[in-house]
This record gives structure tokens, C-alpha cells and sequence, in this order.
């Protein structure tokens, strides 16, 4: 118990020492710490982007809905410039209605961004407005936490009412319901029969909770677009689990549709859950590949800084060494005081690295790529790489310096 005692008192002022160093050779210190912060922020990157992956697949996964597809018109997988995307008509969503099995729901669709909404006194920049057909909130499973929404008749006549997101309705009415009211969409007067309920998800720099809908033709009417074709259709399936079967017939009939030949390509783009779970997957392998090898470069090249730089310090250091040796600084105590000070350089540049990271990570946030949560998995992963590092690049420097033959490091002589 007492050589323990002793032993943690020993390792303290070798402690004291290491901090002394540190502090005496600034410069050293901050190269050292630099080179390891790089790798650190990649490091934190990479955790923190996969985890916001993860996050963001589940959540996708859970709005998109495992007994639906969602169709786009044009081949979104190798679109070639100027090729039409405007490729789904309304004979297209009667067809799949009548003629595709196992389909109960299908509700065309088409987008108008960035509109100015008013009501009142106050106004809100719409990030899209949404024109789609009756059963919106019912193929997209996204009830609504209050009134109804628009029918057949609507679409029919082009009415002009609609369903507001969440946050519209909250930056726009406050604490007021929204049904019954009036909203502007530009010159456009639109009577909000319906609020969907909250969300919370995000994507392209903006929130799904912001967005309004209205009748498809109701859009395509009032804002001169072209109204035999529309960008977008949603269908619902009975029986999920034959959803690769219904993706093929869905496929099958839409090349029939378009008059499309074997060896010609879609001129389509069928997405499900799954799919998307692939994308993301990409994205994920992706970023741990290129941060992946970021950070593991800059870590070994912080590493030898801190080797090349500790064998230096020894050099510079021998009679200082050689002092604490001839006052009975034992080998152990010489190389713990040495390993202290890698850790500490590494320690620093880690927690700097992990500031870096997560400043990264917020721009991918803000650019609505990908969620970035700090996590106590991130803290302890860059503290043990950058002791990691520290240890295994300062062990021999270290051993070097307790090696040293007391007189003649005294002299000045090194050996």
C-alpha cells in the first residue's frame, strides 16, 4: 500500500514536470498539437456523420413507409443534361389505378418553390408548394391534427383551399387555428381547410413542416404550368411484404405507358424505402472512406511530427535529463515524464480536433445533408486515438531519453 502510495506521488510530480515542458517549448507544442487536431476532426466527423446517417435512414424510412413507391418522372440515376423530367401524365396515374395489382392508392404530384405566403400583417417564405391530388395526407401517412382534406371535387374544380405544414401555421397564425382562414400564395387567396401534424424532418435545408398543398390543378392552373404532365406520383400497396413484385409490375407498366423498347432505358425513376436505405448506405460508406483515410493521414503525420520533435527535445535536453538522473530520477520516471508530455500535446489536439469537427459538422447539418449529434461515443473515441497516437509515436523518443548515461549527458554528450 505505501509503495503505491509513493509510486502515485512519484507519478504526480513527473506529471508536474511534463506540463513544465510543455509549456517551455510552445512552438513544439503547437505543431504537435495541429497535426493530430487534423485527424481528430476528420475522426469526429466520420463518427458523428454516420450516426446522423443512421438517424436520418430510420427517420426516412419511417415517413417514406415500407408499402409504398414513390415515382419521378425521368431517369434521376443517369439523367443526362436537358433530358425531360416531365414524363408522368394523368392518363399515366389512371392507368396504374385500373390496371396495377395489388395498388389502392395512387396521387399524382407536382412542386412550385420558394413562395411568398401572407396572412395578416405577417409573411413567410414557403420553401414549396405542394399541388397533389385527393388523399395526400393519407398516402404520405401524415395525419392531421386538425380539419380535412381536399377531395376529388376539389382537384376537379381547382379549388382553392389547402393544407398547411406545422411550422408554417405556427410562424403564420401563432396560437390561432389556421382552418377557415385565408392565406396568400403570391397573389393566389388559399383557404387553409386542413394543418398536418408535426414532422420534425428536415432535408434540403429546409423543413417538411414549412410547406402548403393544394389541388394539383389548382397549381397548375394559377401558376401557368404545364397541365397534361406532373413530376411525381405516390402509390400504395396492399401486401408490403411483395413489394419487389409490385415495383417490377410498377415498372413493367409504365415502359408499356411510355412505349418504351427492350435495351431502352427508363425514362423514370421507381423509388422505395429500401432504396433509399441503399442511397444513404452510399453516402455513409462514402464519407467513411474519403474522412477515413483524412483521418488516418493526418494522424500518422502528426504522430511523427511528434516523434521527429521528442527525438529533438531529447537532444536538446540531455543535460537537463542527465541532472535528474544524478539526482536519482529513475528510467521509468524519465520515460513516464516524456509519455506524459506526448499525451498531453495529443489530448490537446484532440479536443481541439473534436471543436473542428463538430464545427464541420454543423455546415453538413445546415446544408440539410445530414444530422450532426455530439455523443459521449465521440469523446471517448478521440481521446483514446489521440493517446493512442501519443504513445505509440513518443514511446521510443522516451526511451531513448531514459537510456541516456547520467555524466555524459551532464557533459552534454548524449549516448
Amino acid at each position: 500500500m505505501r509503495q503505491a502510495i509513493e509510486t502515485l506521488v512519484t507519478l504526480g510530480r513527473v506529471f508536474g514536470f511534463a506540463l513544465e515542458a510543455v509549456w517551455a517549448y510552445k512552438l513544439r507544442s503547437i505543431f504537435v498539437s495541429a497535426g493530430i487536431a487534423m485527424g481528430i476532426a476528420a475522426l469526429t466527423v466520420i463518427v458523428t456523420s454516420v450516426d446522423g446517417a443512421q438517424r436520418k435512414a430510420l427517420e426516412i424510412v419511417d415517413m417514406f413507409g415500407p408499402d409504398a413507391v414513390f415515382v419521378l418522372g425521368g431517369d434521376i440515376k443517369s439523367r443526362a443534361v436537358g433530358k425531360r423530367t416531365l414524363t408522368l401524365s394523368w392518363e399515366d396515374a389512371r392507368r396504374l389505378r385500373q390496371s396495377l395489382p395489388g395498388a389502392y392508392l395512387v396521387v399524382p404530384m407536382r412542386a412550385k418553390r420558394s413562395i411568398m405566403a401572407r396572412y395578416g400583417g405577417k409573411s413567410k417564405e414557403l420553401p414549396v408548394v405542394v399541388g397533389s391530388t385527393a388523399a395526400y395526407s393519407e398516402v404520405w401517412n401524415w395525419p392531421l391534427a386538425e380539419g380535412r382534406d381536399f377531395s376529388d371535387r376539389d382537384v376537379a374544380l381547382g379549388t382553392k383551399v389547402g393544407l398547411i405544414g406545422d411550422q408554417a401555421a405556427e410562424e403564420l397564425f401563432g396560437d390561432e387555428s389556421p382552418i377557415g382562414k385565408v392565406v396568400f400564395l403570391g397573389d393566389l387567396p388559399i383557404q387553409v381547410i386542413g394543418r398536418l401534424s408535426y414532422r420534425g424532418f428536415s432535408g434540403g435545408g429546409s423543413s417538411i413542416d414549412e410547406r402548403m398543398i393544394i389541388p394539383l390543378t389548382t397549381l397548375t392552373q394559377r401558376f401557368n404550368m404545364d397541365r397534361k404532365y406532373f413530376r411525381a406520383l405516390r402509390v400504395k400497396f396492399h401486401d408490403p411484404e411483395r413489394m419487389s413484385v409490385h415495383v417490377e409490375n410498377t415498372r413493367s407498366l409504365l415502359r408499356h405507358l411510355h412505349g418504351l423498347k427492350d435495351g431502352e432505358d427508363d425514362d423514370f425513376t421507381i423509388l422505395t424505402a429500401d432504396e433509399i436505405l441503399k442511397f444513404i448506405g452510399m453516402l455513409k460508406g462514402g464519407l467513411v472512406v474519403f474522412l477515413g483515410v483524412t483521418a488516418t493521414v493526418a494522424m500518422l503525420v502528426g504522430g511523427f511530427v511528434l516523434a521527429n520533435l521528442f527525438y529533438i527535445s531529447v537532444s536538446e535536453r540531455t543535460s537537463e535529463i542527465g541532472l535528474r538522473k544524478a539526482m536519482g530520477a529513475k528510467a521509468w520516471t524519465i520515460t513516464a515524464q516524456f509519455l506524459f508530455e506526448a499525451a498531453i500535446l495529443t489530448i490537446a489536439g484532440a479536443l481541439i480536433g473534436m471543436g473542428l469537427g463538430l464545427g464541420l459538422g454543423q455546415a453538413l447539418t445546415r446544408l440539410g445533408i445530414l444530422e450532426i449529434q455530439f455523443s459521449a461515443k465521440v469523446f471517448v473515441l478521440a481521446l483514446s486515438s489521440a493517446v493512442a497516437v501519443g504513445v505509440i509515436f513518443g514511446i521510443r523518443p522516451a526511451r531513448q531519453a531514459a537510456r541516456l548515461d547520467a555524466v555524459a549527458a551532464l557533459r552534454g554528450d548524449g549516448s
